[in-house]
């Protein structure tokens, strides 16, 4: 397990990069199973298919292209609006501030940035819900990327390039372990949020990830700790 925080540097980090979902709420929250929820819904829909039958399609689009999204563009040369439009809007009226969480983040030093493969405004309502939209001075997402999902480096270096960053002082925190792959050959600190799916834990033991915590509040607990020993 790596669990030493010297190995991140933190001293020299002047920009924070936060994946969103599973990230900025942990992996066993009900969230991202209602984003998964209406993917099939639309699929169903859109194929005339059976709801096992969407499911699995679902799921092996996800897992051969990185987004069930882009593997609709790849497989179908469908759309992308009309999807990211009705997945995303997800019922949220059970997410609440999080002041542990406001606290933790606005205590970071430097800039603090969202990068998803999802949208500006999936990303809006969820950081708003939690009360900590003012903390991010940045929300690159999947259309900003030109639809191309991490990890595919491309979308990386547009992000850097447009946020002005100096990926040798970034740090990125990412729920799937091979999003930082990229992350981390260009020059930035990483750490992975451990979760027990296999497609999120794939990579979890190389070399370009820095650091591994069970989830957001903890990582940033562990931060403030040996900050105020």
């Amino acid at each position: 397990m790596k669990r030493d925080l010297e190995n991140l540097g933190l001293a020299e980090v002047r920009d924070w990069v936060f994946d969103l979902d599973n990230t900025i709420y942990p992996a066993n929250s009900s969230l991202f199973p209602r984003v998964a929820e209406r993917m099939t819904d639309f699929i169903m829909a859109h194929f005339n298919l059976a709801r096992a039958e969407a499911a699995e399609m679902k799921t092996r689009l996800f897992r051969t292209y990185g987004t069930t999204m882009h593997g609709l563009m790849k497989e179908h040369n469908m759309s992308p609006d009309a999807f990211l439009a009705y997945v995303h809007e997800i019922d949220l009226s059970d997410v609440h501030y999080d002041g542990v969480l406001d606290k933790s983040i606005a205590s970071l030093p430097g800039r603090k940035h969202i990068y998803t493969n999802g949208t500006i405004r999936h990303a809006e309502r969820i950081l708003e819900a939690f009360g900590i939209r003012q903390h991010f001075e940045v929300i690159f997402d999947i259309v900003a990327s030109n639809h191309i999902p991490k990890p595919n480096p491309a979308p990386y270096q547009i992000f850097v390039n447009q946020s002005k960053l100096n990926p040798k002082s970034c740090l990125m925190i990412e729920d799937m372990a091979r999003n930082l792959e990229p992350a981390a050959a260009m020059g930035m600190k990483t750490v992975w949020l451990a979760n027990d799916h296999d497609w999120a834990a794939n990579g979890k033991d190389e070399a370009y990830v820095h650091y591994i915590s069970a989830d957001l509040k903890s990582f940033l607990a562990e931060i403030d700790q040996a900050n105020h020993p």
